[in-house]
């Protein structure tokens, strides 16, 4: 597959908006067969619990592949419009009109708190039709251990103010989302042109004084020789990973890494219920911008592997992006947004590893004391150094 016809797809695709049917979506419940309330799924278990009689259901276990699908052919089929059965879903979702996240919801929900950012929102639930996620990693971190990993992730923080704390102490208020992405796998071939530089030393020859007297020394003085260089490079990439939500501070989302995708399970509604998921805002294409950014870097350090030498300048590189496919899949956070003198701060929770990021305010009483106090003991220690000296 060559590039050109892949580039032009994808600007094809970008440049034009589709126009989808949008029939009435089906939102999926289960209820539990001894009380009738809804199920939920138990994380770090395949089983959905009643989270008021306590009834488990076990989730069958799906025959269906994880499967790698054909990015080309799929753009093509987006652009034509001609979706085959069972490639699209259709989904109730909100937007949060503070953070513009679009969240899953439920038929007869109006009015709720956005997970992603704390605000409190009343929106009206339209239908939306979107590629479906073939697989997922279901929760396994449940919300008391996040929690506890919350909490202890919140202790370790320098300078925050001492409500943060308390805030940890007093309010439980993680969330769980599946959260979109994409992956791709490409084979790349890579045409460069750059410059090789090799170190090598010529005897300088120098005038200094030494006892009052001008005397002549040599040292040695580093060169770089440089010359042209040029070759190619290829390199198989296997799901690189790309966040599909525009919610979600990507600083703190990479932190997360690495997820267990070897433990990827073919999506099944059961794996969802009492969750919430979000809808992508980063579509297919866009996503695969995202992922030759990353091939990039690591074709980039190939390269300068291949040029050698002491020191190495890249001029020009052409990537040719072979065999493309991807997955859309559904990865679990614990999420905590609350307001703090009227910014937003959010906390995210692998709920897979137990692994923390987020943002954080800072107490800047702190930062001014400590400051102070560094410089007290800066002068003491100058204080007791000239004494010393007496």
């Amino acid at each position: 597959m060559a590039q050109e016809p892949l580039e032009e797809t994808i600007d094809q695709l970008e440049n034009e908006r589709i126009g989808l049917a949008e029939p009435e979506p089906t939102v999926k419940h289960f209820k539990c067969g001894s009380c009738s309330a809804k199920l939920e799924f138990k994380p770090g278990s395949n089983v959905q619990k009643c989270p008021y009689c306590s009834h488990e259901n076990p989730i069958p276990k799906s025959e269906d592949d994880i499967c790698e699908l054909d990015f080309k052919e799929y753009l093509t089929k987006l652009l034509e419009v001609e979706q085959g059965p069972g490639q699209l879903q259709e989904s109730l979702t909100v937007q949060c009109r503070e953070c513009a996240a679009e969240i899953s919801t439920d038929a007869n929900i109006t009015s709720q708190e956005c997970p992603y950012c704390g605000c409190n929102f009343v929106a009206t639930a339209v239908s939306k039709k979107q590629i479906k996620p073939r697989s997922l990693l279901s929760f396994k971190v449940t919300s008391k251990q996040a929690w506890e990993s919350f909490r202890n992730w919140i202790k370790r923080l320098w300078f925050a103010p001492n409500d943060l704390k308390k805030f940890a102490q007093q309010n439980e208020k993680l969330k769980g989302m599946y959260v979109p992405y994409w992956t791709y796998d490409a084979d790349t071939t890579s045409f460069y042109h750059g410059m090789r530089g090799d170190y090598y030393w010529v005897t300088q020859t120098y005038t200094t004084t030494q006892n009052g007297k001008s005397v002549t020394r040599t040292r040695q003085v580093r060169k770089i020789r440089w010359r042209p260089a040029s070759g190619t490079v290829w390199e198989s990439f296997d799901d690189v990973l790309v966040l599909a939500s525009e919610s979600l501070p990507r600083k703190y989302t990479e932190k997360l890494e690495p997820w267990d995708l070897q433990n990827l399970l073919p999506y099944k509604d059961e794996y969802l219920s009492g969750f919430r998921a979000e809808s992508y805002q980063i579509d297919l294409a866009r996503g695969f911008d995202f992922a030759r950014d990353i091939m990039d870097k690591e074709i980039r350090r190939l390269i300068k592997l291949d040029i050698g030498g002491n020191q190495q300048q890249i001029t020009s590189v052409k990537t040719q992006h072979d065999n493309v496919t991807f997955k859309h899949i559904l990865l679990p956070v614990w999420i905590s947004a609350y307001r703090y003198r009227d910014k937003v701060f959010r906390f995210l929770v692998n709920a897979r590893t137990g692994e923390v990021q987020g943002e954080r305010p800072w107490s800047w009483i702190k930062i001014v004391l400590a400051v102070l106090a560094g410089t007290a003991l800066v002068g003491l220690g100058v204080w007791i150094y000239f004494m010393s000296q007496q």
